[in-house]
C-alpha cells in the first residue's frame, strides 16, 4: 500500500484568498489511518488535484455531497483508470449508493467509522481486489473517543491558514423528521454527544478561535440535555474564542438562561431553521415550527435579547405556497430583527419523504445533480409554473440580498457588540449574508 489520498471535490473555491470551511469530515477519517501508512487530504476548493501522481497502491477516498457528487464522479473515474483503488462515501452515497456504486470499487454508506478502517486493512491486504462493493456500519457510533483528531492531520490541514471558519462537531443526531431535510436519514433520530472534555482539548490542540458546529440541530439540546449545554458552556468560557456559531431551532428562545451562559461561553448566532411562516407547511416542519410569523418573531426578539444573534433560515417553494407566500415572506424580514437571512429552494434530495411525493406524482426535473444546491428548480410545484416560482424565488432574494438589506442586517448584528469588540466582529457581522449572496448566485453561474 503506497498511501491514502483523501478528496474534497470543488465547490465553493477561495473566497478572498482562503476556503470557506475546512473538510473536518476527511480531518477525522485520515485521523483513522495508521501512523505507518502516508496519508494525505486534497481539497479542490483550495487547489487543483494533482491526479495525474495517483497509481497502482494509492487507495483514493472521495467525499461527496448530491451536489458535488458529478465532480466526484469525475475524479473516481480518473483515478481508477490510472490504477488506483478508490472508495467513495458521504451523505449522497450513504442515499443513494446504487449510483455511486457505478462509478467506484467500494461505496461507504453511513458514518464509516467502524468500516474505514477495515477497508484499509483489506485494500493492505489485497489491494483492489480486497474491497468490498459496498462498507455499510450497522449501528450508530457512541461519540466517546471517536477519530480524535492527530497532531499530524491537524498540521497538513493547516485550517488558520488556509480556511475562513474551522468546522467542529459536539454532537450529532436529530429527532426532527422534516420531511426535506436528509439529517435524520444520515445521522440518525438519537441525539449522541462528545464528552465535553474532548471538545475542549480538540479546540485547544488545533488552536482555533472561532469555528461553526457541523451539528445538525444542536440547538435542541437546549432542551433536551440542558446539563449538557451548561456544563460545555462552562468550559468554553474559559478559552480565548473570538466566536461560535452553531444550527439550531426556535424552541432555544424558552431558555433564557442557557442563551446568556452561551454569551458568555462565546457563541455569536444560531442558524435557525424556521423554514417557513406559512402555517399550511407545519407539516413538512418536523415539529420545529409551526409557521406562524408572530409566534417567529416573538422567538427572535426574546433570543436577540440575551446579546445572541439569530441568522433565520427559510425554505420556499413547499406545495402549499402560493405567490402570497413570498411577499409575506418578504414583509416578515425586512420587519424582523434578523442578524442574517438565508432564503433557500426546496430540494427534494435523495432519501427524503419530499423527493418520495415528487417521485410517485411525477414531478421531478431532468436536471444535473449540481443543480442540488438549494438555488435552483428542480421539481414541478405545485401552485406555480416552473418560470413562476423561478421568477419568484429571483423576486425574493434580489429584494433580501440587495447591498442596502445587507448592510442595514450588518449595521444591526454589529450593533450587538460593544466598541471594544467591534472591530473582531465586523467580518462576521457582514460575511453570513454575503455567503448567502453567493449561494443564491450559483443559480445563475450554472
Amino acid at each position: 500500500m503506497r498511501r491514502v489520498v483523501l478528496i474534497q471535490p470543488r465547490r465553493d473555491g477561495r473566497i478572498f484568498g482562503k476556503a470557506p470551511g475546512s473538510p473536518y469530515t476527511l480531518m477525522r477519517l485520515a485521523s483513522l489511518v495508521p501512523e505507518e501508512i502516508p496519508v494525505e487530504i486534497w481539497d479542490e476548493n483550495l487547489r487543483d488535484l494533482e491526479l495525474d501522481t495517483l497509481r497502482e497502491g494509492d487507495l483514493v477516498g472521495i467525499t461527496s455531497m448530491t451536489v458535488t457528487i458529478e465532480r466526484a464522479e469525475q475524479i473516481a473515474r480518473r483515478a481508477m483508470k490510472q490504477g488506483a483503488g478508490v472508495v467513495v462515501g458521504g451523505v449522497h452515497a450513504t442515499l443513494m449508493p446504487e449510483h455511486v456504486a457505478t462509478f467506484a470499487h467500494s461505496v461507504m454508506v453511513g458514518e464509516g467509522y467502524f468500516t474505514w478502517q477495515q477497508l484499509i486493512q483489506d485494500f493492505a491486504a489485497e489491494g483492489i481486489k480486497g474491497m468490498k462493493p459496498i462498507y455499510e456500519d450497522q449501528r450508530w457510533a457512541d461519540l466517546e473517543g471517536l477519530a480524535t483528531i492527530t497532531d499530524r492531520v491537524i498540521a497538513m490541514v493547516d485550517e488558520n491558514k488556509n480556511y475562513w471558519t474551522p468546522y467542529l462537531e459536539i454532537t450529532r443526531g436529530c429527532p426532527r423528521n422534516c420531511d426535506f431535510c436528509t439529517a435524520i436519514r444520515v445521522s440518525g433520530r438519537r441525539m449522541r454527544f462528545r464528552p465535553v472534555d474532548e471538545v475542549i482539548d480538540e479546540i485547544k490542540r488545533r488552536k482555533i478561535k472561532r469555528f461553526f458546529l457541523t451539528d445538525d440541530n444542536f440547538g435542541l439540546n437546549f432542551t433536551i440535555a440542558p446539563d449538557y449545554c451548561a456544563e460545555l458552556f462552562e468550559e468554553l468560557a474559559r478559552l480565548d474564542l473570538q466566536g461560535w456559531t452553531c444550527q439550531s431551532e426556535m424552541s432555544i428562545a424558552k431558555h433564557p438562561e442557557l442563551l446568556e451562559m452561551s454569551v458568555a461561553a462565546h457563541l455569536d448566532k444560531h442558524f435557525i431553521g424556521f423554514e417557513s411562516i406559512n402555517p399550511d407547511n407545519r407539516s413538512s416542519l418536523g415539529g420545529k415550527s409551526k409557521g406562524k410569523a408572530d409566534q417567529t418573531r416573538e422567538a427572535i426578539r426574546a433570543i436577540r435579547k440575551t446579546g445572541v444573534g439569530v441568522v433565520g433560515l427559510f425554505v420556499m417553494g413547499f406545495d402549499s405556497d402560493t405567490p402570497e407566500t413570498f411577499q409575506a415572506m418578504w414583509d416578515f424580514i425586512r420587519t424582523s430583527e434578523l442578524d442574517s437571512v438565508s432564503t433557500t429552494m426546496l430540494t427534494p434530495y435523495p432519501g427524503t419523504p419530499f423527493r418520495e411525493v415528487v417521485e410517485r406524482e411525477g414531478r421531478l426535473l431532468d436536471v444535473p445533480w449540481s443543480h442540488y444546491d438549494t438555488a435552483h428548480l428542480t421539481f414541478i410545484p405545485k401552485n406555480f409554473t416552473v418560470e413562476e416560482l423561478r421568477a419568484a424565488y429571483d423576486w425574493l432574494c434580489r429584494k433580501i440580498y440587495s447591498p442596502y438589506q445587507i448592510a442595514r442586517r450588518g449595521l444591526r448584528s454589529l450593533g450587538r457588540y460593544p466598541l471594544s469588540k467591534a472591530g473582531k466582529k465586523i467580518f462576521g457581522s457582514f460575511s453570513t449574508d454575503y455567503g448567502y449572496r453567493r449561494t443564491y448566485a450559483y443559480r445563475n453561474a450554472l
